[in-house]
């Protein structure tokens, strides 16, 4: 197995490179340490992110710094407090930027998570059961940067099934916590997952390749809004006037930078309604946006405030 971890991050850890590797404590990320430890021993660094959310997360981030003190690893706890509101998109801006803090702290510039094989296509099936669009299926890349910082980001057991992961852990001798991020999973997830774990005419490592062939496809479709951007969209003094000329996913990409850009941050179903209502020569109001038929095209302004 370390042979072939090796092979996959040829290309994603430069030799020479200190790694900075995101530990949970669950299984993949404890695999994942394990792993990029007996690849490069020396050139590993480890953080865990404690969110302060569960009474047991405190003990979880000790055994991580444990396990790395026995491996000879450097490890850091990183406490950070999440606000208020939706707590899984807060807490994992949270995460990011406690972890882009340590990498500067520790003048590192490569990431590692331990997103796998099974994550990739758990949330292609879940999108695809809520009807999302292109931008909704695509599936998370090997390289990318840390949100919010210009640090590397690297996912390098992304073709890796869950349970060759677990199997790394057990084969250690090693106790992995119950994964915490399954304690916050949504409830369709979990089944998705469970059904998964048993249906094995599912070929996961394909369907983890049909999301990254869908983010190669929304990189096309975001590369062609912004040219219908730059070309038929209007800045007025109340608002956006886009006169679409694109075809339908591109207008809805379009509609969505629109209202973004107007302050509102709707889901796509959402938008997706309110294009076809457009197109049917009706308007509407989204995120307190509203839009209106004009010369042929699309105005879009904020909505005024309630007297």
């Amino acid at each position: 197995m370390i042979a072939r971890f090796r092979a996959d991050c040829a290309s994603l850890w430069p030799e020479g490179e200190t790694l900075g590797v995101a530990v949970s404590g669950g299984p993949d990320s404890l695999a994942l340490l394990l792993l990029a430890n007996a690849a490069r021993p020396g050139d590993v660094y480890a953080a865990t992110v404690d969110h302060g959310l569960r009474p047991e997360s405190q003990g979880e981030a000790t055994l991580v710094a444990e396990l790395c003190e026995e491996l000879g690893v450097s490890h850091t706890i990183l406490n950070v407090k999440v606000a208020a509101g939706n707590l899984q998109a807060q807490a994992r801006d949270a995460r990011y930027r406690a972890l882009a803090k340590w990498m500067e702290d520790e003048s590192l510039r490569l990431l590692a998570t331990a997103h796998q094989a099974d994550d990739q296509a758990e949330t292609l099936i879940m999108r695809l059961n809520r009807g999302s669009g292109v931008s909704g299926l695509a599936g998370v890349r090997a390289q990318a940067l840390v949100p919010g910082s210009e640090y590397g980001l690297v996912r390098p057991v992304l073709e890796w099934r869950k349970q060759e992961l677990v199997d790394v852990v057990k084969a250690a001798g090693l106790d992995a916590v119950d994964d915490p991020s399954n304690r916050d999973e949504k409830f369709d997830r979990v089944r998705i997952r469970n059904a998964l774990s048993s249906a094995d005419w599912i070929d996961v490592p394909a369907l983890s390749e049909s999301a990254a062939h869908l983010a190669d496809a929304a990189d096309a479709l975001d590369w062609a809004a912004g040219q219908e951007w730059d070309r038929c969209v209007t800045a007025l003094d109340q608002g956006l006037f886009y006169r679409p000329e694109a075809p339908r996913a591109v207008r809805l990409e379009v509609l969505m930078r629109a209202i973004a850009e107007l302050g509102s941050e709707p889901r796509g179903s959402a938008a997706a309604r309110l294009l076809e209502s457009l197109e049917n020569g009706e308007g509407g109001n989204i995120g307190g946006v509203l839009v209106t038929m004009k010369d042929g095209g699309w105005m879009l302004r904020r909505e005024p405030p309630r007297q």
